[in-house]
């Protein structure tokens, strides 16, 4: 299986500014992701799709290969994943380049291992679904089928939809939740399609003790701590 590895990484963050090339311990967050990748077996062609000068110079630095500048319209922060992710297909296709799957990592998570990334890449090619996330399990308190919403009335209606409540906790399916880490979809499903997880999505649940999603300055003081523990 042909696999195209996309680092998204756009130069207008708000949250916190300017993160992808923001120093996280010696070396800026978008290298965390990249030096796992690089090493991946399985990936066999990995870029960077940005619109920003600098992180374009950081990615070459890192030797990652940046075969285009991704258009400022596709650069916004109401931009889906998805044009990105086309965006890149298309650039290959005119060039008579095809993939089977496309691996998305993205920098906010920068603690993933390359030996978690390849087991997440054999699990989706062994499971053959048309797509793979990575995730975490749900804590019971916010398990859907203990979770309320409001209907017509302005009462309160299980949100699953059911009519009597789980009333034991080990009685709740486990439930999950994606983590932004890992993102497997097979080429014809996102061509096809237009979605990033198809009819059948496969995971693999990612370590609870380092992870993270850097969206806030309070996520990135929870990655300096993590990074001080692992690196």
């Amino acid at each position: 299986m042909k696999i195209l590895g996309i680092i998204p990484a756009r130069g207008g963050s708000k949250g916190v500014p300017r993160k992808n090339i923001k120093l996280l311990g010696e070396k800026p967050l978008i290298a965390y992701t990249a030096e796992v990748a690089l090493k991946s077996k399985f990936i066999d062609t990995l870029i960077v799709s940005s619109e920003d000068k600098q992180i374009i110079e950081a990615a070459k630095s890192l030797g990652i290969e940046v075969p285009f500048k991704r258009p400022n319209e596709l650069a916004l922060d109401t931009t889906p994943t998805l044009p990105v992710i086309l965006h890149a297909l298309d650039f290959y296709k005119n060039q008579d380049i095809y993939f089977d799957a496309v691996c998305l990592l993205q920098t906010t998570s920068p603690f993933r291992t390359v030996e978690f990334l390849d087991k997440a890449i054999q699990t989706f090619i062994e499971k053959d679904t048309d797509s793979l996330i990575s995730v975490q399990e749900v804590p019971h308190e916010y398990n859907p089928h203990w979770v309320f919403e409001q209907d017509n009335l302005g009462n309160l209606k299980i949100a699953t939809g059911e009519k009597q409540i789980i009333s034991r906790r080990q009685d709740l399916p486990k439930a999950f939740h994606r983590d932004g880490s890992i993102y497997i979809t097979k080429t014809n499903v996102l061509l096809e399609q237009n979605s990033l997880f198809g009819n059948s999505t496969s995971y693999i649940e990612s370590p609870k003790e380092w992870y993270v999603n850097i969206d806030t300055i309070e996520d990135w003081v929870k990655a300096e701590k993590i990074a001080k523990i692992k690196f």
